[in-house]
């Protein structure tokens, strides 16, 4: 996997509950600057850690079953999911390097 993947409510749980990998979440929508600001640094992570680590986003707007069912408010949100359960949360834009270092644990 070299890329950030779109997942939406219909195939969620097969490619983020079910994966075998660690999976980064961002809860993302094209009405915010701060998601945009971080494609890049998610494209760099996926393919950097695409071995280790999942990358995906989902659309907040088009996805509101996913959403609400993990109770996302702000955008971006970032949630990790390993072995199907969601173990860590973080919201707002961060730098690369920040975002590695707060990853670091998860994977």
């Amino acid at each position: 996997m070299t890329d950030v993947t779109d997942v939406t409510d219909t195939n969620f749980e097969a490619e983020v509950i079910g994966a075998e990998l660690p999976v980064l979440v961002e809860f993302t929508a094209d009405w915010c600057p701060p998601c945009r600001q971080m494609a890049p640094v998610l494209k760099a992570l996926a393919l950097e850690e695409g071995d280790r680590l999942k990358v995906v986003q989902l659309d907040v707007d088009s996805n509101p079953e996913t959403t609400n069912a993990y109770k996302v408010l702000s955008m971006p949100t970032f949630m990790v999911f390993r072995d199907g359960e969601p173990v860590k949360s973080m919201v707002g834009a961060r730098a690369k390097r920040r975002l590695l270092e707060e990853l670091a644990d998860a994977l």
